[in-house]
């Protein structure tokens, strides 16, 4: 692959400020792939359109032009639904779409009955439901802290919600032939039947799942990941730069 452009390996990743988490992955996905982080939309977006749409409004043209060569999408956690999202998008206008979709630290889209509607909620009401689910520290000395950080985990709900809204939707030209990677890692708990066979509605194509050594990963720390995704970038598009049979 040394002569050939290298594969781009887009990431989203858990939040709209967390794009640093990949800075490391470039020393351990070895040769021939390209680790490009993509930005999630913040707080702000144009009035009258949901967080679905200013997503797509932000990223899709990254991927509506021409492109150097084969691509794979990767997004963990809420970047796994952003990633979805912008495939369906591809697909949805007859475009050029993925080699590989990779999703790691993400069930299939629902919306969690514990939540509530985060647009309507007070700021008091979701620090008290995501503290009960762990998600935050409960209020105390971390208090202004929280507060503090509070407009970007909204706008984080918010996105996460409408994603799952929208995958939720039966896409009107069927779903994807995307290849679909996804990640998961030995101590997690395991996963009901449900959950895997919920992922296999996002696509029409090949399903396949691996599943890293140690507790749940984050993006942040760790060598395995990349290096999985590392090899996943290279075997697709050699997949995808074989010569189509003749006759």
């Amino acid at each position: 692959m040394s002569d050939e452009q290298p594969v781009r390996l887009h990431c989203f990743a858990h939040s709209a400020g967390s794009v640093p988490a990949f800075g490391h992955w470039t020393a351990h996905t070895g040769p021939g792939v390209e680790v490009v982080p993509v930005a999630l939309p913040g707080a702000g977006r144009r009035p009258g359109t949901s967080a679905h749409e200013a997503l797509l409004a932000d990223v899709l043209p990254l991927f509506t032009g021409p492109q150097p060569g084969p691509y794979v999408l990767y997004g963990h956690g809420l970047g796994a639904l952003a990633a979805l999202a912008v495939t369906r998008a591809l697909h949805e206008a007859a475009l050029p779409g993925p080699a590989l979709l990779a999703v790691g630290a993400c069930p299939p889209p629902r919306v969690p009955r514990e939540l509530p509607d985060v647009a309507a909620a007070t700021d008091a009401e979701l620090l008290h439901v995501l503290s009960a689910e762990g998600a935050v520290p409960p209020a105390s000395d971390e208090g202004i802290l929280l507060r503090a950080v509070l407009p970007l985990l909204r706008a984080d709900l918010e996105l996460a919600q409408s994603l799952q809204e929208a995958a939720r939707r039966p896409a009107p030209a069927g779903e994807p032939a995307t290849a679909l990677l996804v990640v998961t890692a030995a101590g997690s708990p395991p996963e009901p039947p449900a959950l895997a066979d919920g992922r296999r509605q996002w696509t029409q194509g090949p399903v396949r799942t691996r599943t890293l050594p140690g507790r749940p990963f984050h993006v942040r720390g760790g060598r395995e990941l990349p290096r999985l995704l590392g090899r996943a970038c290279r075997v697709a598009a050699r997949l995808v730069r074989q010569p189509a049979p003749v006759g």
